[in-house]
């Protein structure tokens, strides 16, 4: 098959992946119904075609937290994701950098901090939960600091995993023990491209963050088992202020969705937050990123960097986000699936589609560069809950200076008590 769109991809990673890896790169939480809208209502969005405007020079280039990109755009943390493909989180990394943008590490990826460190040049970003062990996480905001990550990307949506049934029905989540095994097993044998590139050669199969505090467990079972133990449901805005201030570098708050939110994670200190549902993964039923977006945007966009996700697959998506009010677009099962069916090679393409794929979307809608792209160019400006005095001031935030450190606190605020 030859992948012409990031959506051929999702085809090619469901042909190659056994079905309970594919199942939980693609599926969502309980009915997937916020899974759906994160698609529906970003496709919904239409833009305004504008013609007879000199289009011959599109620049793609942005600046973000002080780091060039050349496309506004970066790979998301995906849980896991070095068992798409060998060492997959390596591979991800090095088509990032050969693109020129960032790629987040998550805390329970294959890979570990020095593993990824070493595999590129560059800086990346690293995804942090709120762990119960605060020594164990101290050390990790240590290890991403030796590894001169540029940015941590702390998620905020995961107080308790999701209940997510396609990982049930596909033997991932809710078979222990030998009977889970061999769910899995024959899963695996009837993919044997994946069997052999990951599951014989591309070892070793642990979660490389989290390995010294399983002690030597490393199956499947030992990663919900994990999740479910660790993750720390008393997590509220004072612990926030606890990595603060052991983090010197840029933060990022994921999983902002209500705009009171936004303020109180801007009144804490955050440097930017990325509005998201976690890909429909959490709480079903909660409003899609794209229309809790231009909300936050309103709110909060000349006080922090926003940036969103949630149902992107193509560069008109990422220009619908940026219309809607993000400066950045971060990837998620678009670069998993890639990974899944070809590796670098695919992380490596999609990024190339996407970049064709705006320079169109811009094209046709008469805008040159990546601070144009404001609500101007969505056709029903009221629709999307969206003023033309934000979109003044987000080209002035998009024009500002690179960042400098934490951003400013509001000198009051009445949205939160933080």
């Amino acid at each position: 098959m030859i992948a012409a769109s990031i959506s051929d991809y999702r085809e090619l990673a469901r042909r190659r992946l056994p079905r309970f890896l594919f199942d939980y790169i693609d599926g969502g939480s309980c009915g997937e119904e916020t899974l759906r809208r994160n698609r529906q209502d970003l496709m919904e969005v239409t833009l305004r075609q504008r013609v007879l405007r000199d289009v011959s020079q599109i620049d793609l280039s942005t600046t973000l937290l002080g780091q060039h990109l050349s496309l506004p755009v970066a790979l998301g943390p995906i849980g896991l994701a070095g068992i798409n493909a060998r060492r997959g989180e390596v591979q991800a990394a090095r088509a990032a950098e050969a693109a020129g943008v960032p790629f987040t590490l998550s805390t329970v990826g294959v890979c570990s901090l020095q593993e990824v460190s070493a595999g590129i040049a560059k800086p990346f970003w690293f995804q942090l939960y709120m762990i119960r062990d605060r020594g164990f996480m101290s050390e990790l905001l240590a290890q991403a600091e030796t590894a001169q990550c540029s940015a941590l990307v702390f998620t905020v949506d995961m107080p308790v995993p999701g209940a997510r049934y396609r990982d049930v029905r596909s033997g991932l989540a809710g078979a222990p023990g030998l009977r889970g095994q061999l769910r899995r097993f024959a899963q695996a044998m009837t993919r044997p491209s994946w069997a052999w590139d990951v599951g014989v050669c591309g070892g070793p199969h642990n979660l490389g963050n989290v390995a010294p505090v399983l002690e030597g467990r490393s199956g499947v079972e030992d990663f919900f088992t994990w999740m479910r133990d660790n993750f720390d449901p008393s997590v509220n805005w004072s612990d926030l202020e606890w990595v603060r201030a052991r983090w010197r570098g840029p933060l990022i708050l994921k999983g902002i969705l209500d705009p009171e939110d936004a303020a109180a994670a801007a009144h804490m200190g955050a440097d930017a937050i990325v509005v998201s549902n976690h890909g429909g993964r959490q709480l079903d039923g909660v409003s899609s990123s794209a229309r809790a977006l231009p909300r936050i945007a309103d709110k909060v966009g000349d006080s922090l960097t926003i940036l969103a996700d949630g149902g992107v697959r193509s560069g008109l998506d990422v220009v619908r986000m940026l219309a809607l009010g993000a400066r950045c677009v971060l990837l998620g099962r678009a670069w998993a699936h890639a990974l899944g069916a070809r590796g670098e090679r695919g992380v490596a393409h999609v990024l190339d589609i996407i970049g064709k794929e705006m320079r169109v979307a811009m094209s046709l809608s008469g805008v040159t560069r990546v601070d144009q792209i404001t609500c101007e160019i969505v056709d029903d400006v009221a629709r999307c809950d969206m003023r033309r005095e934000i979109t003044k001031r987000l080209r002035d935030v998009r024009r500002g200076e690179p960042w400098a450190g934490r951003a400013s606190r509001p000198e009051s605020s009445n949205d939160t008590d933080a």
